[in-house]
């Protein structure tokens, strides 16, 4: 019998680009490849690159590059790129990157296997000349689901799985492969955007935003809850327009409950939410659901209304804390979190400031900071009036010491509360570390139990908040938890 192709998945950027990976993974596993943790180890290593701004492209060349040193030396025959940045740039990349023996489009995923085979045998597979992918769907969002069938959607993978992808019982999920065996996964509830922000350039090489089916998302939902999975995350560009283009604009508010019941399944999170288009309802079920947390992944960018409405976006500080006081008089306890943008053409030191006095009355949990950076393609590329880089520096460095002591001085408030931790790594030498609700995974912190006895990673236990390092927390297993815990677990 000859020898199985091996491939391996190396992925970078946001949690959409994981479940794209696993989509590949399934793909490629039901036709015969054998999939490999590391690249040295595989015939093919394949590359899922992020392409959002500047230091994320510049890590997905440098994964291309490492990928390709192992040629010299290892097993590894050939480098492909996939995902945003593959996309986004096509030609271009093959020509700047020579060094990746292919790069492949979204329109490719479907034929991955015979992508990869090409390559692997010495054949070039022309890289594409990159699209506005917003032109591919009609412009009126009921629409587009008749033409979606006819679109490269990553992550929306096909419900009629080949043989040996699914459970042999139980249920049917889109085309996917776990690559780890983390209890948290990620599961696409929608692909694309339709908001125009300036500095953003997402939607061109994401395309329109188009809602996958409720029960899709289900069926993935209960496949993942038979992998082992306790938590799921929402993800997509815009989590608040779920269902616009299947005639529900509260679809979500109604899938929630159902996604909460699914056997096994013990936390659902949802990320990537729109301030401007948050809903009393959808606050309601977000913060009165059982399994479902209260956390919110706000897109807030900045909050003075100048710099907002040069980003093509709504809102201001006071409406912003408003929003915030709504969601706290129903669950106190909630997990807020946000990026910003600082430096944006044109924004004064009064703006600056009015950021700086929402941060300051926000008490968000965690903080993500960027200095503005033109991105091709983008409408704020086009601006006038720029900061000097050194000003944008000067901010993105002022900011970020502010934010740094806000989360450590609200992870501080949440001492003596208690908190319900899913554990994710059990290490005799570094200890027990896991999340508790207000904890996204990867960007919110995470927390570090006192006593690992009798924990495995997948539970869930009751903890005390007893101190903190910076953003993460400290906590001691309630007595009683984890015979709970155990209960919950038959």
């Amino acid at each position: 019998m000859p020898e199985r192709r091996t491939v391996a998945l190396v992925t970078l950027g946001c949690a959409r680009n994981e479940v794209d990976s696993e989509e590949l993974a399934g793909r490629l596993e039901a036709d015969g490849w054998q999939l490999v943790e590391d690249a040295a180890d595989a015939d093919v290593a394949v590359v899922n690159t992020c392409g959002f701004v500047e230091a994320a492209k510049k890590d997905s060349v440098d994964a291309l590059l490492e990928a390709n040193d192992l040629k010299d030396h290892g097993r590894t025959q050939a480098v492909v790129a996939v995902g945003c940045m593959a996309e986004r740039y096509g030609k271009e990349l093959a020509e700047a990157l020579p060094e990746a023996d292919g790069v492949l489009g979204f329109d490719d995923y479907a034929d991955i296997s015979d992508r990869l085979q090409t390559i692997l045998s010495g054949g070039i597979h022309a890289a594409h000349t990159p699209r506005d992918r917003r032109k591919l769907l009609p412009i009126s969002p009921a629409e587009r689901q008749e033409s979606a069938s006819a679109v490269a959607l990553p992550g929306h993978g096909p419900a009629d799985l080949p043989e040996g992808v699914a459970p042999s019982s139980g249920p049917r999920a889109p085309l996917r492969r776990r690559l780890d065996g983390s209890p948290v996964a990620s599961v696409k509830l929608a692909s694309g955007c339709d908001r125009r922000c300036s500095f953003c350039a997402i939607p061109s090489f994401r395309g329109s935003f188009i809602s996958r089916r409720p029960s899709d998302v289900l069926n993935e939902t209960r496949w993942l809850a038979e992998q082992g999975v306790k938590e799921i995350m929402l993800v997509s560009e815009n989590n608040t327009s779920y269902g616009k283009d299947l005639g529900d604009i509260r679809l979500l508010e109604s899938l929630l409950p159902e996604l909460a019941e699914v056997d096994g399944i013990e936390r659902v999170r949802v990320s990537y939410l729109q301030p401007a288009e948050m809903r009393p309802g959808l606050i309601d079920v977000l913060t009165s659901t059982p399994k479902v947390v209260p956390y919110f992944d706000l897109s807030f960018q900045h909050s003075a209304p100048d710099v907002l409405r040069a980003m093509r976006r709504f809102g201001d500080t006071d409406r912003f804390l408003e929003l915030l006081d709504t969601i706290r008089s129903k669950a106190p306890e909630a997990g807020v979190r946000s990026n910003f943008i600082v430096g944006f053409p044109g924004e004064s030191e009064a703006d600056l400031a009015e950021l700086e006095r929402f941060l300051t009355g926000a008490r968000l949990d965690a903080i993500g900071v960027f200095g503005y950076s033109d991105e091709e393609g983008t409408e704020a590329a086009t601006y006038g009036n720029k900061l000097d880089e050194d000003v944008v520096a000067a901010r993105l460095a002022r900011v970020s010491r502010l934010a740094e002591e806000l989360v450590s001085q609200r992870a501080e408030e949440r001492v003596g509360q208690t908190v319900r931790v899913l554990v994710e790594s059990v290490d005799e030498e570094e200890g027990v570390y896991g999340r508790a609700a207000h904890q996204a995974p990867e960007t919110d912190g995470q927390v570090l139990l006192t006593s690992g006895e009798g924990l495995s990673v997948g539970r869930m236990v009751e903890a005390k908040v007893v101190g903190t390092e910076g953003v993460d927390l400290v906590a001691e297993p309630l007595t009683g938890s984890l015979a709970c815990s155990e209960e919950a677990d038959r």
